[in-house]
């Protein structure tokens, strides 16, 4: 039994003590990161749609429909705001001092992309 004990107090003491990527980014940078999960779905269905666009474009095919969605998605007022706020964030993060900063922001856009596939 003290060795179970052993092995749930060392878990808890790297969950408590461990430095998370996370934990280490300025403060930008994870609102970056977080406003940029929270608009996830949209940007994937906005990369889905531009490839329906450029696919239809090329066996020509009328894509009047898909540029009607596309357009409708940036006009969601509540996505707008995200997105603005991410818009006012971006050069503050590009010119982060934290090297952490970056290279957390490009893995997570990397997942996002991936996720989306």
């Amino acid at each position: 039994m003290p060795a179970v004990l052993k092995k749930i107090q060392a878990v808890l003491w790297l969950m408590l003590f461990g430095a998370p990527p996370c934990w280490a980014l300025s403060a930008e940078a994870r609102e970056f990161i977080d406003l940029s999960a929270k608009l996830e779905p949209l940007q994937c269905e906005r990369r889905k749609l531009r490839r329906e666009i450029v696919v239809a474009q090329a066996e020509r095919r009328d894509t009047k429909e898909l540029v009607q969605r596309s357009r409708a998605l940036d006009r969601d007022p509540k996505t707008a705001k995200l997105e603005q706020r991410l818009a006012e964030l971006e050069p503050r993060v590009r010119a982060s001092r934290d090297p952490d900063d970056l290279a957390a922001i490009s893995r997570h856009h990397r997942e996002a992309f991936y996720r989306c596939e």
